[in-house]
This record gives C-alpha cells, structure tokens and sequence, in this order.
C-alpha cells in the first residue's frame, strides 16, 4: 500500500505525518509519499533573463523546502521503521498532490485542514477543499 503525506511545513502538517505515521504502523507493508508542494504558476510572460532568474528561484526553493520540511520527515518516518521517500514539486497544490497520488498508484492521500483566514478555508483550506473534491483517490483530511 502507499499513502501520499501532503506537507505544508506548518504544524498542521505534522499531524498529517503524524496520523500516516501511526496508520502505517499498523500495517504489514506500506510505502510513505510525503509531498510538499511549492504554489507556482506556469501563466506567465517574462524575458529571457527573468525565465532564467525564476528558473534559479525554483531551484532555490526545492532545495529550501527539501531541507526544512521533506528532510526532517523523513528521517522521523525512517528512524520510527517506516519506508518513506520525499517528493517536492512546483505548482497549484490540490493539483500536484492528486497527479503525483495517481501516477504512485496510491490507496490514499492524508493532509491537514489548513488555518488560513476565511469561512471556507477555516472549514478546510482552498487548497484541502478542492483536493477533497477532486482527487483519484480517497483523501483523509486530519483536523
């Protein structure tokens, strides 16, 4: 089996790393998928020197989200003897996690109710919303 762990580097992800840590456990074989997916917008008309500093910036920020957040989870998921591997990519997050949950063949996809202000993204977050509306798989939204 494999779970999708979507990360937001904020304490509401860790319960969603959390809550796959301790589904895991109780099973016999389980492979762990944490994502982390940075907000990006392909739609965008730049020079050439702009697409090549943004190009830089990209890279930039995988490199910070794989050491501040995907790093740490991992180690934790591997030292507690789970099997967990890291994916960090660039786009719209609802997106991204259900692509990435469908194309790992995964049972599910567990992520955190994000507390962004707003009636709807305090019920869910937009992202969670439109994950939880629209994904391939089952989605465990941890509160």
């Amino acid at each position: 089996m494999k779970l999708v762990i979507g990360l937001d580097g904020q304490s509401s992800g860790e319960k969603a790393l959390e809550f796959a840590t301790q589904l895991a456990a109780n099973m016999e074989t389980c492979e762990l998928i944490v994502v982390y997916v940075i907000e990006w917008s392909p739609f965008s008309f730049q020079t050439a020197e702009e697409n090549a500093q943004r190009h830089k910036r990209r890279e930039e920020e995988i490199s910070i989200a794989t050491d501040r957040v995907l790093t740490p989870a991992i180690d934790t998921l591997t030292k507690a003897g789970l099997t967990a591997r890291a994916i960090v990519r660039h786009g719209d997050v609802a997106d991204t996690i259900d692509a990435i949950a469908h194309k790992e063949g995964a049972s599910q996809i567990i992520i955190a109710r994000s507390s962004a202000g707003g009636f709807s993204k305090r019920i869910f977050g937009s992202s969670t919303a439109n994950l939880v509306m629209n994904a391939r798989v089952p989605v465990t939204v941890v509160v």
